[in-house]
């Protein structure tokens, strides 16, 4: 394992482009509205995204197509397309597809918009799969959340009246802790192979990664198991290295 200081300088620069970004905006005379200043341009998640693609680079003799940034469209089924923040592919075979998201501020606005592309984005493309769009090879799907640490993400929510009751586990929980429920389950129902929640606050290196599940180190292993089951593969698994999309 690389150890937390490898993904302390990826979060650090996460908070720089941030602040870069909404300081372009105040100069510029446009500055939108709440944070989404510092998330319009762009950029923010892009060390991140390398620090993952070093993970499927760290077996120099299997050489993957790894792609971040641009448009990195797979199909779907309930929709044509879906773009994905990091692709890996490796003689015509979708290796992983992993998506990168962040929340700063406005907890309580986007946390179900989070909650239902984290959860749609997935049945797409296992629907897809099944399907066949992506060959007899199942892809491996990734997700990596990353939350401000601050009061508004930690404390815990009052509980709201539904009109029938809610499951207990949500009783007493901040949106961190819902983050942490959501993509537990959704790992734990193979809906995606590995994810990682994160928060971390701006000019800190303190990573609070609440279980270990989800934690960068836990992530890092079943890319691991990933890179070792391709290499695996017999030559006749492969589709004569012609990609399918």
């Amino acid at each position: 394992m690389r150890g937390d200081f490898v993904w302390k300088a990826p979060l650090q620069r996460f908070w720089q482009v941030r602040g870069q970004q909404t300081q372009k905006q105040i100069e510029a005379g446009v500055l939108d509205a709440g944070t989404r200043s510092s998330v319009t341009g762009g950029k923010h998640m892009d060390a991140l995204a390398s620090a993952v693609a070093d993970l499927f680079r760290a077996d120099p003799e299997i050489a993957f197509d790894i792609r971040i940034g641009g448009r990195l469209s797979l199909p779907g089924y309930y929709r044509r397309t879906k773009d994905w923040d990091l692709v890996v592919l490796y003689r015509g075979v979708l290796v992983a597809a992993v998506e990168l998201k962040s929340q700063v501020g406005s907890f309580g606005n986007n946390f179900n918009n989070r909650s239902e592309e984290a959860i749609g984005n997935a049945a797409d493309i296992w629907r897809a799969y099944e399907e066949g769009f992506f060959g007899h090879i199942r892809p491996w799907l990734g997700f990596i959340m990353v939350l401000e640490r601050a009061k508004g993400s930690t404390t815990p929510l009052g509980d709201s009246t539904a009109i029938f009751a809610t499951d207990p586990v949500f009783r007493n929980t901040g949106y961190l802790d819902r983050y942490r429920i959501l993509m537990q389950r959704l790992v734990r129902e193979k809906q995606y192979d590995a994810a990682v929640v994160v928060a971390t606050e701006k000019g800190q290196d303190t990573i609070d990664e609440p279980v270990f599940d989800l934690s960068f180190a836990n992530f890092e292993a079943a890319v691991a198991a990933r890179i070792a089951y391709i290499r695996a593969l017999p030559d006749g698994a492969f589709p004569d290295d012609k990609l399918p999309f």
